[in-house]
């Protein structure tokens, strides 16, 4: 009895082992891929877009301010 007890041990610890581990698999890697950034002196559209903004506030102006000029009188 003590001789079929250690087989199946013997047996039991041995197919463990045996799959242990697992199949090996082997990944080829490709040609890394160069990418080139952009310099950080580029410049972007919001500044000038902003910049265009403000020059047609300034160009446009708004009303005069002078209290002495009087209004055209409106028609009825």
């Amino acid at each position: 009895m003590k001789k079929i007890v250690a087989t199946f041990a013997a047996l039991s610890l041995s197919a463990s082992v045996a799959f242990a581990g697992g199949p090996v698999v082997v990944v080829e890697e490709g040609q890394p891929e160069v990418v080139q950034q952009q310099s950080s002196s580029s410049v972007g559209a919001l500044p000038i877009l902003i910049g265009l903004v403000l020059l047609c506030a300034v160009a446009c102006g708004g009303g005069s301010d002078d209290p002495q000029r009087e209004e055209e009188p409106a028609l009825e």
